[in-house]
This record gives C-alpha cells, sequence and structure tokens, in this order.
C-alpha cells in the first residue's frame, strides 16, 4: 500500500507518515490485539490497522476519518460483479442436469457453493462475511449443519429487503452487507482498535443522508459497466488524477499466516480442538495444510482467532 498511499498523498499535496509493520511487531502485538477485540472476528487486517492506529496515537492525533461503507454502498467488491453474473443462471429453463451434478461432486471451493445455491432456488448473496460456506462447516463440524442453515439469521433482514420498495439483486447486497458486514464486523473492528488508542474512528461514507441517496439512485448507475465503485470513482475524477482512480483495487494486506505458521503459533488451532471437540481433526488438518499452500487462509485465520478466545475465555 505504501506506494499507492504516497502517491495519493503528494497529488493531494498531504503530509504522509508510512508505518512499516515486521515479522517481530506481528508477534509482540497479536495477543495484545485479541484481547482488545473481545470478540473472535475474522479480519487478518485487523492487526495492521491496530499497529497504524498505535502510531497516529502516539503522535498525539484523537480523530481519524475511516472509509467503512464505501465499498458496500458503491460496490467496490469484485465478487458483487460475480454475484451478479452467477443470478443469471437462475433464469436457465434446462438446469435440473446442472443441479443434480452439483449435488454429486463437492468441491471445497465457495464458487462450488454459490452455483449450487442458484440451482437449488435458494438466496445466493448471504453478506460477504459468509467465510465458510453451509457444507465446509458441515465437513468440519462435528455436529450436522444442513444446507442453507444460515439462512436463518438472515430472515429478518430478507423479509425487510422484499417488503420494500426495491427489488434489484445489488441493493440488497449492499443493504445486508452494511447491515451486517458493515455494522457487527468492520465498525466492531474499528471501534476497538481505534480506542485502544484512546482515538475516535468517524465514518462519512455512513452518513445516512448520504447511504439514503446512494441507494435510491437507479442501481444501473451503481453497477455502471461492471467496473467497482464506478458511480464514486465518477465523482472521484474531480478531485483525483485517472492514474489513481483506476490503479488495481488493494486490500489492507499483510503476510500474516506466512507469520502465524513460522511462528509455530497455527498449533493452537489442533491444541484447542483436542479440548473441545468442536470440529473433525482430519478436517482441521487438511485447512492447516492449504493454508501452508496458500489456500483458504482467511479460512484458517478464523479457525485461530476463534481458538484463541476459546482458550482465554472458555477453558
Amino acid at each position: 500500500e505504501r506506494k499507492n498511499a504516497a502517491m495519493t498523498a503528494k497529488y493531494l499535496g498531504l503530509d504522509h507518515t508510512e508505518v512499516v509493520i515486521s515479522q517481530n511487531d506481528f508477534h509482540e502485538s497479536l495477543d495484545e490485539l485479541l484481547t482488545h477485540m473481545d470478540e473472535p472476528l475474522n479480519d487478518p487486517a485487523a492487526l495492521p490497522l491496530y499497529l497504524l492506529m498505535n502510531k497516529i496515537g502516539a503522535e498525539g492525533y484523537k480523530v481519524v476519518i475511516s472509509g467503512e461503507g464505501s465499498d458496500e454502498l458503491f460496490l467496490g467488491y469484485r465478487q458483487y460483479f460475480e454475484y451478479l453474473d452467477i443470478e443469471k443462471a437462475a433464469s436457465l429453463h434446462h438446469k435440473n442436469w446442472l443441479k443434480k451434478y452439483f449435488h454429486s461432486h463437492f468441491s471445497m471451493n465457495r464458487e462450488w457453493e454459490w452455483y449450487k445455491r442458484i440451482f437449488d432456488d435458494t438466496l445466493l448473496f448471504r453478506t460477504s462475511g459468509d467465510k465458510f460456506t453451509d457444507l465446509q462447516q458441515n465437513k468440519l463440524f462435528r455436529r450436522n449443519v444442513r444446507d442453507n442453515e444460515s439462512l436463518r439469521f438472515l430472515e429478518s433482514y430478507r423479509r425487510m429487503f422484499e417488503q420494500s420498495a426495491h427489488e434489484h439483486p445489488s441493493v440488497w447486497y449492499s443493504m445486508i452487507d452494511l447491515k451486517l458486514f458493515v455494522g457487527e464486523h468492520f465498525l466492531t473492528k474499528l471501534d476497538r482498535v481505534s480506542m485502544a488508542h484512546t482515538i475516535e474512528a468517524r465514518t462519512p461514507f455512513l452518513d445516512h443522508t448520504l447511504a439514503e441517496t446512494v441507494l435510491s439512485v437507479d442501481p444501473s448507475l451503481r453497477i455502471g459497466n461492471g467496473g467497482t465503485k464506478p458511480l464514486l470513482k465518477q465523482i472521484a475524477r474531480n478531485y483525483l488524477s485517472d492514474e489513481i482512480i483506476d490503479r488495481k483495487k488493494k486490500g489492507f494486506a499483510n503476510p500474516y499466516m506466512e507469520w502465524l505458521i513460522a511462528s509455530g503459533r497455527i498449533e493452537l488451532i489442533r491444541a484447542v480442538n483436542d479440548k473441545t471437540g468442536l470440529f473433525y481433526p482430519e478436517e482441521i488438518d487438511n485447512y492447516i495444510d492449504m493454508a501452508r499452500r496458500g489456500k483458504f487462509k482467511q479460512h484458517v485465520w478464523g479457525l485461530y482467532v476463534l481458538s484463541h478466545w476459546i482458550k482465554r475465555e472458555l477453558l
């Protein structure tokens, strides 16, 4: 992120401070961070954000502006457009053989679950926080997890959406993500990592009048030609260069899994599971092995954060 951030700061004439996070910072701060989080939130970006807030607080600042809500309001996630494409498969007249195929050929990949939902005529999008699909959970948990069990958590929100004047799937994506993914996940993370350093974080994209305005426009304006955040980018061209606006989207990334494995901390997942018996040990081994090969990393991070919380609070 450093090169991109420096470019934007220079273009706008802003003072710029870089915070470089090392593997040692990761190890020294992880337990402290997870204690401040107070609950097992599956978000690897929490640690770099925590260390960033530490630097901001050390320089004497008390209030920061943060961008939570912009991706959800303006369709900033690539998978939103993948979902919109997959939604079209629901209108196929001859899809029974596809339904049978997906029922008989299991895949760990989330895309498999997405198509299966469409061919089963059930709700496709269930928030961007839907990391473990129902079938992944069913293979992992010792208790049975039925297909579509996650829908019971969305029932009241879905009913609210169906009773509104909105019909387009993209509005559902934004609504449920703002209610749950932002409201229950991102804002919880932001509040706890900022307040840990006595900093108040404000989120102007979540101003209710802005959200009401954006969600009231024709969905085609938010979708544009299928690129992320088309409406916001159109407005931003009044203030930023095309080079900045059109560059590839990059998340708040860090090599969290590589560092977790190198430290040996990842073994906590097995140790806690030996005491709780929540998961099938062979599936835990499978996930950890895949994480070592660079796959399903956020799934394993979620298992680690949960195990850390269970050990601290319950064992």
